[in-house]
């Protein structure tokens, strides 16, 4: 047992990035520009979804949830990151610390859970489209969303449990923007095997079975597209998918390269891999809502006349 009478009661100070730090201020524009884009669109498109009775189909309710995760996801990390940026390193409490680790990392997985109940989506729409609406029924949406949530809460509460039990005894400086469960396990000066073992294990885990899955629901779904008897059907059922693998190659791609930089990246430098992960927690929010904007049609109609309802007209 380690002794935690006076580990927990002083703060953390986050750096930014290091080495650069004279262009804090500069950076700052980019993100800020970005976490704008991520508030506005996504809030609209949660406005266009809850007023707009054409959009109350299970497809826009994941998506609904979707923008809401990649919401919580930027605010949880980009204010605090530009507060550095415009007036320096700032101090954060270790409760403080906590909350921002559990909300970045279950809005993380979160957002894997989101893509997979999308990905069943898409292939209960192709592959057994007149079983849809008894298939993906209001209170199997419920039972989804509820599932996939706890699913998430279970696997990431632990990693704040693991952070809260170590003892703090040298640096409580953080090199980076803000609190990821391995960057404040490291400042501890006790083993932090079981925080490595959980921290990359069994989230990482998690996440690899969600791509199997998606990948698994692509390939049945591409079986059935070209099955399809005419050139035109099959463009429009793979027009369906189209936005949803964007934004499924938006999420994996720079979220892999950026765990597997971390966990085995001797060579990449540190200023590199925060700049990377600041990017991650602001671009796949900020560019979500503007795909399925551009590629689904009825979104892009509802948007047009949202914002020129005569030219709508």
């Amino acid at each position: 047992m380690y002794n935690l009478s006076n580990d927990h009661t002083g703060d953390f100070t986050l750096l930014g990035i290091a080495g650069l730090g004279q262009y804090h201020v500069w950076i700052s524009i980019p993100f800020c520009f970005m976490y704008l884009v991520a508030i506005v669109g996504n809030s609209i498109l949660l406005y266009l979804i809850a007023v707009e009775h054409s959009l109350h189909a299970p497809m826009f309710f994941f998506l609904s949830m979707l923008a809401m995760t990649d919401l919580i996801l930027s605010t949880t990390c980009v204010p605090k990151t530009l507060t550095i940026f415009w007036l320096g390193p700032q101090k954060i409490s270790f409760p403080g610390c906590l909350t921002q680790l559990f909300f970045l990392h279950y809005s993380f997985v979160l957002d894997s859970a989101i893509l997979l109940a999308m990905a069943f989506d898409r292939y209960v729409a192709i592959c057994s489209p007149l079983r849809y609406t008894t298939i993906l029924t209001p209170r199997t949406i419920a039972k989804i969303i509820v599932g996939i949530s706890f699913r998430s809460f279970c696997v990431i509460v632990p990693c704040v449990f693991l952070a809260n039990r170590l003892p703090f005894c040298r640096t409580r400086i953080i090199p980076h923007t803000y609190c990821e469960h391995i960057g404040v396990a490291r400042l501890a000066c006790a083993d932090i095997s079981i925080n490595i073992w959980y921290g990359f294990g069994v989230p990482i885990m998690t996440v690899i079975l969600d791509v199997i899955l998606i990948a698994v629901s692509y390939i049945l779904i591409l079986c059935a597209v070209f099955r399809l008897p005419s050139q035109g059907a099959r463009h429009k059922a793979l027009g369906t998918c189209a936005s949803h693998v964007c934004v499924i190659l938006m999420f994996y791609i720079p979220a892999f390269f950026s765990i597997l930089a971390h966990r085995f990246g001797r060579n990449v430098s540190r200023t590199f891999h925060i700049i990377f992960a600041n990017l991650y927690v602001v671009v796949p929010p900020a560019l979500n809502p503007i795909v399925y904007g551009v590629k689904t049609k009825q979104i892009w109609d509802k948007v047009i006349h949202l914002l020129c309802p005569q030219r709508s007209q």
